[in-house]
């Protein structure tokens, strides 16, 4: 089963041994977790995780200095028969004889760190699944560019380790060449690294291996990086449709879980280095809660509302123009027009207007004529009520 040594660990920490004469290298952590011992102490070990890493916190420590001796040994000989991988004491407490007796008696290693008990648990924790993650080895090339883990992909020979020189010469840094080992730390995290072999390395084609850090300095490579953005090269399709907006994220996955991912075509003059550092901060964008995607999409789509929203409004002043008017002009009352001829009747004016002067230049009476029309139209009323009397008569 794969793990880590004990020694690895104690080294990394900075861990004291105090039983030296155990030997360290053949102890192997497998479990990436640490265990405090409280109810172990007090005789419960229904469901103790013997596997993880023990710790003794100030807790536990003052507990055991109140034992009773003999239930004290006991209770070590019960912890001990575990064969736990190690027992550390935090804060720089100091164990007692007893215990030092039952981890040489059991071949347990009983250590001492000087940090605090949450801070040395947590550190431990930390380390353990990184170096414990579940891990695979791809083909790729993994490049820190403005703090985003740019994954660059595609088949041999595409152009990833000449991408990655030019990111190099532009003060990003190298993380891994060729092979890329990815371990999944989190449901959310990958982290990437370059196996001891390649680290610092990169091979070009018609010069061989170069080594990136003697050649450019310590600042342009670095050990580990959070895998954040994934670039794939491919040769250029004119029958493919490539993505030319952005609005909605590609996906890859990696020991299950996503990682966002671009498909980039390769063309003769095309500057990789420039896309991929356009790529890297267009995403960081993204995190930080930008998509200049989505903002073009929303000034097309306010300018297409604010042009319909014009036109209806046209529409309706053009509707409103082309009604029929009613009532918008007055109506003149008709008005007896007299023929200056005294044996014709007066004819009706619509429009109101004074009847023309007559041959000699004179203007006639209009009032005087109105009244004499009126005085004859009664009388032959009158006239033919009085035939309508005799009549019946």
């Amino acid at each position: 089963m794969e793990g880590i040594t004990l020694t690895e660990m104690i080294r990394k920490h900075n861990l004291k041994n105090l039983t030296p004469e155990l030997d360290t290298d053949s102890i192997v952590i497998t479990v990436p977790d640490v265990n405090r011992p409280a109810l172990q102490l007090t005789g419960f070990f229904t469901h103790f995780d013997s596997e993880r890493v023990q710790i003794i916190g100030k807790v536990e420590w003052t507990y055991m200095q109140q034992m009773e001796p003999a239930f004290k040994k006991k209770i070590y000989d019960q912890l001990m028969s575990y064969k736990i991988p190690c027992i550390v004491f935090a804060r720089s407490m100091q164990p007692d004889d007893v215990i030092l007796e039952y981890c040489k008696r059991y071949g347990v290693p009983c250590l001492v760190s000087s940090s605090m008990t949450t801070d040395l648990t947590a550190e431990l924790i930390r380390w353990l699944k990184v170096k414990l993650a579940p891990c695979i080895s791809i083909h790729g090339v993994l490049v820190d560019v403005f703090g985003i883990g740019v994954l660059i992909m595609g088949e041999s020979g595409i152009g990833k380790s000449e991408a990655a020189l030019e990111l190099i010469k532009r003060g990003h840094r190298l993380v891994s060449d060729d092979v890329v080992e990815i371990r999944k730390v989190s449901d959310v995290t990958l982290i990437g690294s370059a196996p001891d072999i390649t680290k610092y390395f990169i091979e070009l084609r018609g010069i061989g291996i170069i080594d990136v850090k003697a050649l450019f300095g310590a600042e342009s490579v670095k050990d580990t990086q959070q895998i954040d953005l994934v670039i794939k090269l491919e040769e250029w399709d004119k029958d493919k449709d490539y993505d030319r907006l952005g609005l909605k994220d590609n996906y890859t996955e990696f020991l299950g879980n996503k990682v966002v991912c671009h498909e980039l075509p390769i063309r003769p003059g095309r500057n990789l280095a420039i896309i991929c550092e356009s790529a890297a901060v267009n995403h960081r964008q993204k995190k930080m809660g930008y998509n200049a995607a989505q903002e073009l999409y929303n000034r097309v789509q306010a300018s297409i509302d604010k042009n319909a929203a014009a036109k209806r409004e046209e529409d309706k002043k053009a509707g409103s123009s082309e009604a029929p008017k009613e009532n918008s002009e007055p109506v003149s009352k008709p008005v007896l027009k007299p023929d200056l001829k005294p044996d014709l009747k007066p004819e009706l004016v619509a429009d109101g207007s004074i009847p023309e002067a007559g041959t000699d230049g004179s203007r006639p009476d209009v009032e005087k004529i109105r009244e004499e029309e009126l005085s004859r139209i009664r009388k032959e009323k009158e006239e033919e009520k009085e035939n309508g009397n005799a009549e019946n008569e």
